[in-house]
């Protein structure tokens, strides 16, 4: 097994530096201008003066602006950092031992970085305030949802926790505060083909071969809502949201579905009612049976006087839950 090349930069705030190897060949003369080729996106004054302030490493150290063009050569730096709002919520432990760390995430807190989202997010706040600079995820948890998020502490075993996830070696329960509808049919099990194209918010569901299945359980109601626990067989994106707002009862606090709607990065209230409850699986390192349970609850269930409960699929909107539900199958 090749080993990946240790850089000259440390990690800075719980994130590893950008590396980048250059061509084997090329017309550039100087370092800077193929990174000015390279990386349209970043201004060449930027890129000039990370280069004057020695911010650019090779192997032997710091590169200066007039650096030649190496063929082959690598280069590694800090990414400039986007002005996030802080997440006032904490991360509670539920588990950590040898290899692994499995944490109770908060709503509106990222699992990994992306986009907007670099510092404030689970992975990067665990690596600095823990001093894990080697930490993994082991799958992900949508920002949105809160709950349980399984971290990889040793690299040697990553793969095997990683791989478990994705040959859906581990049982994942879910708990949902939506709409109470006594005419609904429950507990049944959803099955339909969702698509999530690049670049667009909301996922659909479309006539194609069944990818995604969910059991729906209603686990009791009051006053308008249900408190329901849902079973997913697989991991579409936006799955549990596609398929309740599909049957109607759309989760409470979700913005995407039925109607996508924008909510700015520092509104933290209405959060998602969408709990990740339960990790179970075998240990593939150990061989242990384990079983995590989030000790988080949806407030919308204590305290109902804070949510208003909309209306399950009323007569009007007939026609769009007709229209979500044509390529879906249901059984008992």
């Amino acid at each position: 097994m090749r080993r990946k090349l240790r850089g000259p930069l440390p990690p800075r705030h719980g994130l590893d530096p950008a590396r980048l190897r250059m061509p084997d060949e090329g017309p550039w003369d100087t370092l800077l201008e193929h990174l000015v080729e390279r990386l349209p996106r970043l201004d060449p004054a930027r890129i000039e003066q990370m280069l004057r302030e020695e911010r650019i490493f090779g192997l032997e150290g710091p590169l200066g602006v007039d650096a030649a063009f190496v063929p082959g050569s690598f280069i590694w730096f800090h990414r400039d950092l986007p002005d996030e709002v802080p997440v006032p919520f904490d991360i509670a432990v539920v588990h950590r031992d040898e290899h692994l760390l499995v944490v109770d995430k908060p709503h509106f807190l990222a699992t990994i970085p992306r986009g907007k989202h670099i510092l404030e997010t689970a992975l990067v706040r665990l690596r600095r305030d823990l001093d894990l600079p080697a930490l993994s995820p082991a799958h992900r948890l949508d920002r949105v949802t809160a709950g349980l998020v399984m971290f990889v502490i040793t690299p040697e075993v990553r793969g095997k926790y990683q791989t478990m996830f994705r040959d859906r070696r581990v049982r994942k329960e879910y708990e949902a505060i939506a709409p109470y509808d006594p005419s609904l049919e429950l507990p049944r099990t959803v099955r339909s083909h969702i698509v999530k194209e690049r670049g667009v918010l909301a996922a659909q569901e479309i006539e194609g071969p069944v990818n995604a299945e969910t059991r729906v359980e209603l686990l009791e109601h009051r006053d308008g809502l249900g408190r329901y626990r849902l079973l997913p067989a697989t991991g579409r994106t936006h799955q549990l949201r596609v398929h309740l707002s599909g049957l109607g009862i759309p989760i409470l606090g979700d913005d995407f579905y039925p109607v996508l709607t924008e909510k700015p990065l520092d509104d933290f209230t209405k959060p998602l009612q969408l709990l990740a409850k339960v990790l179970e699986f075998d240990d593939p390192v150990s061989g242990e049976h384990r079983r995590f349970t989030s000790s988080l609850h949806l407030t919308a269930w204590d305290s109902p006087d804070e949510w208003a409960a909309p209306p399950a699929a009323e007569a009007g909107d007939a026609e769009l839950t007709s229209s979500r539900t044509s390529h879906r199958s249901t059984a008992p």
